[in-house]
């Protein structure tokens, strides 16, 4: 195979399916795959795609129904307060981001029509002309500037505030040209501004209800911990979306939520358990939609506190997991087996030289009977609030007792478990959802002083490499950076990360052009703006 075949990118990829979209012939494809070094055969086979999607052409018209699995009173229209997927999916259509994330994982331009820095510490915003509100209102730079300070005002509560912080200066240049200075350089901001919390809302909102945004739909109707909906925006300053309307609400449970699907009473359910997979088979008319971005669940083992606070237990633990079981058994094959660290093969910076911990019950075994620990009882909390928790449990428990070693799983309801349970239990699950950048991930997660650490793992070594990769715009040198950073977490944090999830999402087949998103399933919370229903 030449070297013009294998050098072929998803980027590519995208170049190619924007070309499509944007009415291209099949000689000007085949020019502009030629110019761009593609080799011929390639090129077929690309073109075989191209032809796949001018035949799948959007379908205009509809009405969108969709449930996804959590909700509450506290649901929310308000970008920086959201916190569950059911809010992220509701911003998302009302809303619009300075920038977002291609399939790729690519910061691609949104509102913004360029964002440039020669230092990675101030940054230069040039705005789209012709952007509106729903209420009329021009986008302009006093919108952007008062989306992001809302950030660092402690009574807003936002959910990014750990983030938004290193946001010190903020300048509007003119009406459509802002400037933002940031308290040291960092090479992520265009994609840390694809975060679902850094939407944009206009100048001096404090009433969200009515989600007034630039965003593809507006809102009609909006009941927290009920159901929202949207009506088409027919001034969108991209064009669409392709459905009329878009109701969204949750069904907590899941049989319900799929019997919803099967009936024909919505055309998306989120967030199939792999436990319910086999309620498709055989059954016509419908698919599942599989996103591996960097969801997991964890097994944390806290090192300030007993029997964590001995190495020889937590190395013990590592050796005790079995990751390929995982994979198969409490996740039915939706996933992949993960190295201990949080930066999944979705990201550019995944470290694949990273070999998982060996399963290894003799060694589990060498490790526990030198922390002193085997035969005693040792606590473990799992609940269902994580993802899988309790059949990861269970798995490691039968394990355990192969060895002689007792692990205590206490099973606990998922009401109250994230402020009850984890974070503080010596021992316990946890689950994190996709993060666009290993810098965020560290921040939040593994930082000495990080606001979910946890495991308490703490090095001063990885707190300086975290502020070096920050503030490097040298690509080479930051992979570099974030490979040994993530081989540190793998090897020094109590965290145990068996598997990168995959979210599984069920459709009718009606359902068109959802693709997987780096930033989750339901397309990264944002496919009601590009899917299409098919007559």
């Amino acid at each position: 195979m030449s070297d013009t075949t294998t050098n072929w990118s998803r980027s590519d990829d995208a170049m190619i399916e924007r070309a499509i979209r944007g009415g291209a012939s099949r000689r000007d494809l085949l020019k502009l795959m030629l110019v761009s070094g593609m080799a011929m055969a390639a090129a077929s086979t690309v073109l075989g795609r191209a032809s796949q999607a001018v035949a799948a052409t959007p379908v205009k018209g509809g009405a969108l129904k969709a449930a996804g699995w959590s909700s509450s009173t506290a649901d929310t229209l308000d970008p920086a307060k959201a916190s569950l997927s059911t809010d992220y999916v509701r911003c998302c259509s009302f809303y619009n981001r300075l920038t977002f994330l291609d399939r790729a994982g690519v910061p691609q331009m949104e509102l913004a029509e360029s964002i440039d820095s020669s230092d990675a510490q101030t940054w230069t915003i040039k705005l789209k002309k012709g952007v509106t509100f729903h209420n009329g209102k021009d986008l302009t730079s006093d919108d952007v500037i008062y989306s992001l300070k809302r950030h660092l005002d402690k009574a807003t509560g936002s959910k990014v505030a750990a983030i938004a912080i290193q946001m010190t200066g903020f300048k509007a240049v003119d009406k459509n040209t802002v400037e933002i200075t940031l308290a040291g350089p960092n090479a992520d901001l265009p994609t840390i501004l694809s975060m679902h919390h850094f939407m944009i809302v206009a100048d001096g909102t404090t009433d969200f209800s009515s989600g007034n945004g630039t965003g593809a739909f507006k809102c009609k109707q909006f009941e927290p911990g009920v159901r929202s909906i949207g009506v088409r925006n027919p001034n969108y300053f991209k064009g669409g979306p392709n459905v009329d309307s878009f109701e969204f609400f949750a069904i907590q449970d899941e049989n319900a939520r799929i019997n919803a699907l099967l009936s024909g009473d919505i055309h998306l359910a989120a967030a199939i358990n792999p436990r319910s997979v086999r309620l498709f088979d055989g059954v016509n008319g419908f698919a599942l939609s599989k996103t591996t971005s960097g969801n997991y669940t964890d097994l944390n083992i806290r090192m300030d506190m007993a029997p964590g606070n001995n190495r020889d237990f937590v190395e013990g633990m590592k050796y005790l997991v079995n990751r390929e079981q995982i994979v198969k058994s409490a996740l039915r094959g939706f996933g992949v087996v993960g190295n201990d660290q949080p930066v999944s093969p979705a990201n550019f910076y995944h470290n694949a030289a990273l070999k998982p911990k060996a399963f290894d019950p003799e060694k589990a075994k060498f490790h526990f009977q030198k922390a002193g620990v085997l035969g005693q009882p040792i606590e473990v909390i799992t609940s269902d609030a994580a993802n899988s928790a309790i059949d990861m449990a269970v798995i490691v428990q039968a394990t355990a007792a192969g060895i002689g070693m007792k692990l205590d799983v206490k099973r606990v309801p998922s009401d109250g478990y994230w402020s009850n349970y984890w974070l503080k239990a010596p021992i316990h699950f946890g689950n994190v959802n996709p993060r666009p950048t290993p810098d965020i991930l560290f921040s939040l997660l593994y930082k000495s002083d990080a606001p979910w650490n946890e495991s308490r793992f703490t090095s001063e070594k990885f707190d300086k490499m975290l502020a070096e990769a920050r503030a490097s715009l040298d690509q080479a040198k930051r992979r570099e950076i974030y490979n040994e950073m993530q081989i540190m977490v793998s090897e020094e944090a109590g965290t145990i990360i068996p598997a990168y999830i995959s979210n599984v999402d069920a459709v009718t087949e009606k359902l068109k052009g959802l693709e997987p998103n780096p930033l989750g399933g339901m397309m990264g919370y944002a496919f009601a703006e590009y899917v299409w229903l098919a007559t």
